[in-house]
């Protein structure tokens, strides 16, 4: 077997982080796109801006700043002490609110491309129908933009599977708690073992590989079928 116990610990942390961080991702950036979409307030421009600062910003850069946010004199991290929840640095969870910062861009530029692809047309002719603004966003909205959510979904997986210094700062490098794929790679060669970096980052490559297919016949087949009704 090419992995040994703790890579598959890695694996299995590295896989679970990615679905929690891509739920909680898909919640706050559907209403967050949305409004970005729609709005014509002077705050778009800044909102913006602040959305897609991790795609800029040295990895390193946001976990220094989210660790003095969640430490024990930051306002986050007094706030959760007083809550009873303790400190978030060093644990899963503080795996999961660096991740969401990091990956948010991923998953918000997705959505908002596709909601302001919807136009006004389609929720001009379901208003005439008495359909109220809920009952637009999820009965039109929603189906229009099915795959602008799983092109989301699917970069927010792969960008948060494939995260390093982000984690590194937040959650250190503790075995089953806060030791990602990326951090066991980065221990197999300090200890100079390049078989086990090379069976880990060779899944990693398989992986990315496959996702970038995946998005590309994605787009391709939604193109092309888009082409195709412009024809009829």
């Amino acid at each position: 077997m090419p992995f040994n116990p703790e890579d598959m610990g890695a694996i299995w942390l590295t896989l679970k982080l990615a679905s929690v961080v891509t739920l909680i991702l898909l919640i706050i950036s559907t209403p967050l796109a949305w409004w970005l979409s729609q709005t014509r307030s002077w705050i778009k421009g800044p909102i913006t801006v602040i959305v897609a600062l991790p795609l800029v910003l040295p990895p390193t850069v946001i976990g220094f700043y989210l660790l003095m946010l969640m430490g024990p004199n930051g306002p986050v991290g007094q706030f959760t002490q007083a809550a009873g929840i303790g400190l978030l640095p060093f644990t899963f969870w503080g795996l999961v609110v660096g991740s969401v910062c990091y990956s948010l861009p991923f998953v918000v530029q997705p959505l908002y491309n596709a909601m302001s692809a919807v136009g006004a047309r389609p929720l001009e002719v379901a208003a005439t129908l008495r359909a109220g603004p809920w009952e637009r966003f999820f009965t039109v909205v929603l189906p229009l933009c099915k795959t602008g959510f799983l092109t989301a979904a699917v970069l927010g997986f792969a960008h948060t599977v494939g995260e390093f210094g982000v984690v590194l700062m937040i959650g250190g490098n503790i075995p089953q708690e806060t030791r990602l794929v990326s951090v066991q790679i980065y221990d197999h060669v300090e200890a100079l073992n390049y078989s086990q970096a090379h069976w880990l980052s060779a899944t990693m490559l398989v992986f990315s590989f496959v996702v970038l297919l995946a998005l590309y016949s994605l787009t391709a087949a939604k193109k092309s079928v888009g082409g195709q009704h412009d024809k009829d």
